[in-house]
């Protein structure tokens, strides 16, 4: 969780530099946008497989779902420590793939050509492979751990478990299944780049929509691999904290399979602008749009659960809330990014950007906090100040919803992803946009200070002080003056 973390910090200031580019204030790559590709690609790589996956399988997973299931510890845990080694030496490599040869611009999806070396020669994205393959080959291995686990040292009965225990279990089965198939398409890159095959180079017979395909089979299963752990963490949370055993648990426990499964028979829906025929279309906008059904399941029984019930509206509840509003929120425009129609209109625009991000930023991300301060006391037997937590909860809730709210207009006005410069008539979204990435940066500021104040005095217990008297939030409260001005600067 300690690297997740660092991790986050370095990804969360990669996008901060995206959005200054954006602001139309500052020119921060003087004109050199492979630069500005290269950050994109790196905030997106860092934040999913460097911080999400980290924090919300193996952090929070190693913490509770032995406690769920009754074990005395993880099934193999020298292959757990195997799996955690792997991430410092896979970012280590992502370093390097940063700094060698002008940096890897290709996009987190590296789709050939751009990724072949006529496009990107040198070692950047050599280093980026390797850094993904090992990142890969951590994620078996916890994968497989927690599988062995669940069904070998569980002491009580299959629906007994906790749902993040379940939601551990059914995306533990997407990582064994799905990763070796990211592994085979960026072994197909790297031999394309250095030992003369030709799999993605149309003038040898190869095919570069191949990649995609391959890409695709294990990045639409990413997705929930992502964002299942974040619907058990969200689903105990609420049942802990409005005193009432969860709504409907083995439905609840059915419509995550059912996502699971549903999951990778939808990946083209990605590819719609491939040159797809039309009954293929059809298909993946009709599988895409009945995976909304065991997801409006579980929205619907976390709503139950909530109702009636005796809820203590402390940060975590009220990172839940926001979750299920914001997750909620992504969710409709995913709908309507299903549709092939639609698509094809909105496809690599910004909408699309704006889409991922409510149901990454604002619902993995959201998951992430909601679970932090449920556990973080019983992790390290420290307490934090409720007021900061409050403090962060609401500038991160207005920050990331100025950034990424204003992005649906963008993609809906034409303006493509991943370019540094753009007409007049897209300024004013995208200085919206960065005022709320300097709100957010402040959030994250006020969320480390919160931290650190709890791990420095240990003794004092959670506070319900006032904000007058309380000395932490005057301190981060008066780190807001020169955002104040920064934000005003923007807006000018």
């Amino acid at each position: 969780m300690i690297f997740g973390g660092f991790s986050a910090i370095i990804g969360t200031f990669l996008s901060y530099f995206i959005r200054l580019q954006l602001s139309s204030v500052f020119d921060l790559f003087a004109g050199n946008y492979q630069y500005y590709n290269v950050v994109i690609t790196f905030h997106g790589i860092i934040m999913i497989f460097m911080f999400v996956m980290p924090v919300l399988i193996g952090g929070f997973g190693n913490y509770l779902v032995p406690i769920s299931l009754g074990a005395p510890d993880m099934a193999f845990p020298r292959l757990n420590n195997a799996s955690f080694w792997l991430m410092p030496c896979s970012l280590l490599f992502m370093f390097f793939a940063l700094l060698f040869d002008q940096g890897a611009g290709t996009g987190w999806t590296m789709y050939p050509p751009l990724s072949t070396s006529l496009y990107q020669p040198g070692l950047s994205v050599d280093f980026l492979i390797l850094s993904l393959h090992l990142a890969g080959i951590s994620s078996l291995l916890g994968g497989i751990n927690f599988i062995v686990t669940f069904v070998n040292l569980r002491t009580v009965g299959w629906f007994d478990v906790s749902i993040y225990a379940w939601s551990i279990f059914v995306t533990s089965i997407l990582i064994v299944l799905a990763v070796p198939v990211l592994a085979a398409g960026l072994t197909m890159l790297l031999t394309d780049r250095h030992f003369g095959t030709t799999f993605f180079e149309p003038i040898a017979g190869g095919d570069p929509v191949l990649f995609q395909h391959l890409f695709w089979f294990f990045g639409h299963p990413e997705v929930y691999i992502i964002i299942l752990p974040a619907f058990g963490l969200i689903s105990d949370i609420i049942s802990i904290n409005s005193r009432k055993v969860t709504f409907g648990k083995i439905s609840m426990i059915s419509a995550m399979v059912s996502i699971g499964v549903l999951g990778f028979i939808v990946w083209a829906h990605h590819m719609y602008t491939v040159g797809m025929d039309i009954d293929s279309r059809a298909f993946f906008t009709g599988a895409t749009i009945i995976i909304a059904i065991p997801t409006g399941v579980k929205v619907f029984s976390w709503l139950s659960t909530l109702w009636g019930g005796v809820i203590d509206w402390n940060p975590a509840m009220l990172f839940v809330a926001g979750f299920i509003l914001l997750f909620t929120l992504g969710g409709l425009t995913g709908i309507i990014l299903s549709n092939a129609s639609l698509d094809i209109r909105l496809h690599d625009s910004y909408y699309v950007v704006a889409h991922f991000h409510y149901v990454l930023s604002m619902g993995a991300v959201f998951a992430v906090f909601a679970a932090f301060y449920q556990y973080y006391p019983s992790l390290t037997g420290f307490r934090y100040n409720v007021n900061l937590a409050k403090l962060h909860f609401w500038t991160f809730l207005i920050g990331v919803n100025l950034i990424f709210f204003p992005m649906h207009f963008l993609g809906l006005l034409g303006m493509p992803r991943r370019i540094a410069e753009y007409p007049e008539i897209f300024s004013m979204w995208n200085q919206y946009s960065s005022v709320g990435s300097v709100i957010t940066l402040y959030s994250v500021i006020v969320f480390i200070s919160l931290i650190a104040f709890s791990i420095t005095d240990t003794r004092r217990e959670a506070s319900n002080e006032p904000f007058s008297v309380c000395g932490e939030c005057g301190f981060v409260g008066g780190l807001f003056f020169p955002y104040l001005v920064l934000i005003l600067t923007l807006a000018n």
